[in-house]
């Protein structure tokens, strides 16, 4: 525990408040964080995603079905249990039970996958292949659906609001991005069993460097910029992600027989906090935008201490079971 607090949370709170502090100073502001997770979202992820799976092997791809399946299951399981949760509110549209999907239902995977998970379980193919399969999961599944339910509920607010468009376009335009097709390419590239040239790494090594350090850093500025209102929903929002969303995981992790490197992985990726995307759509729909940037900030100081107990807890329920 003295080692995922010392090499895995302590770096992520330095970096993040250097980025608070320079946002509240006004060395940076808002504007300046979106150019800097464009970096990281369009960049740095998509090399660092795609050369860390590139070097796996097939046996391996197999070997993580459980993986994708308790990845899908839990997570997007999770993200409509908080959109039906925060539509029963009193007062809440379906647009904010969708935003609120949107954040407490997704882990911020892009943005803190890597940061946390390497100085945990080390820089493997095995960590990049959970990165991949969940931000999949959050970018390429989550995203498209809460867009499609809030949409929905907002024309029926206002009829004619909202333009008529294919449910799938959402999908396609998610999977058009670079961090959801530089992963897909390097499974395609290890199931065709073409071998990697080790030469090729260190170009995408470098920029792949710049992914943790400057998303931490990036949120920090994110959070100097928001209006933090703790209210009930916002306290409800952060229970269902740090509390709820890890449980889950865990739960069908055990009821799949799971591998256990690959369960501690998982459950540790489902505690993140709430996904940064989720503010970015609340804010350009000006929709639950106070209360999903509070739950937010409460969810990332609320890490500090979920992360540690969610791997002390994997272990204990592995060893219960005789894992």
């Amino acid at each position: 525990m003295l080692h995922v607090i010392l090499y895995a949370i302590v770096p992520i709170i330095v970096v993040m408040l250097a980025g608070f502090i320079s946002g509240k100073k006004g060395i940076f502001d808002g504007d300046d964080a979106k150019k800097f997770n464009k970096v990281v979202l369009d960049f740095a992820l998509p090399a660092a995603l795609f050369v860390s799976i590139v070097q796996a092997s097939r046996e391996m791809l197999a070997a993580d079905l459980k993986l994708t399946l308790v990845s899908l299951i839990g997570i997007m399981g999770c993200f409509m249990l908080v959109y039906f949760v925060f539509r029963m509110i009193k007062g809440n549209t379906g647009a904010d039970a969708a935003v609120s999907a949107l954040i407490s239902g997704s882990p911020t995977i892009g943005f803190l996958g890597f940061a946390v998970l390497e100085p945990i379980f080390g820089t493997t193919p095995a960590v990049a292949l959970v990165v991949a399969i969940v931000g999949i999961v959050v970018n390429a599944v989550g995203i498209p659906v809460g867009l499609s339910l809030m949409n929905a509920s907002l024309e029926k607010q206002q009829p004619g609001s909202t333009k008529k468009e294919s449910a799938w376009k959402p999908v396609l335009h998610a999977l058009a991005q670079p961090v959801a097709w530089a992963p897909i390419l390097a499974v395609v590239w290890v199931v065709a069993g073409i071998p990697w040239p080790k030469y090729l790494s260190p170009s995408f090594d470098l920029i792949k460097g710049a992914n943790a350090s400057m998303a931490v850093f990036s949120a920090g500025i994110t959070l100097s910029a928001i209006k933090i209102n703790i209210n009930f929903q916002a306290i409800l929002g952060s229970v269902m992600k740090m509390i709820v969303m890890p449980a889950v995981v865990l739960g069908l992790g055990l009821l799949f027989h799971m591998d256990v490197d690959n369960l501690k992985m998982l459950v540790v990726a489902a505690a993140l906090p709430p996904a940064f995307s989720g503010i970015i759509i609340a804010d350009e729909y000006n929709t639950y935008v106070s209360t999903g940037t509070t739950s937010l900030t409460l969810s990332v100081i609320l890490f500090v201490g979920f992360c540690p107990l969610w791997l002390w807890l994997t272990d204990l329920a592995t060893h219960s079971v005789g894992f």
